[in-house]
């Protein structure tokens, strides 16, 4: 998988995992699903980072998503 396919991935199950968190704690349940899918975009992102070599400056990310986004997008 390519870096920058990991870190948006990785970018966008964290955003999908937020508000499953705060639901599940907000109702007093366990957020177990939540904390699996946080782990797992944890990885994501930590592999990204690492198989890059200059690794990513903040600034560059929103440019990453596009280019993962339009690679998609015929």
């Amino acid at each position: 998988m390519d870096a920058d396919t990991a870190l948006v991935l990785g970018l966008i199950v964290v955003g999908f995992s937020i508000p499953s968190m705060v639901s599940a704690m907000s109702d007093r349940r366990a957020p177990r699903a939540s904390i699996v899918t946080i782990l797992i975009a944890g990885c994501l992102i930590l592999y990204a980072i690492k198989s890059k070599p200059a690794g990513y400056a903040l600034e560059d990310i929103p440019d990453v998503f596009f280019n993962v986004v339009a690679k998609f997008i015929p």
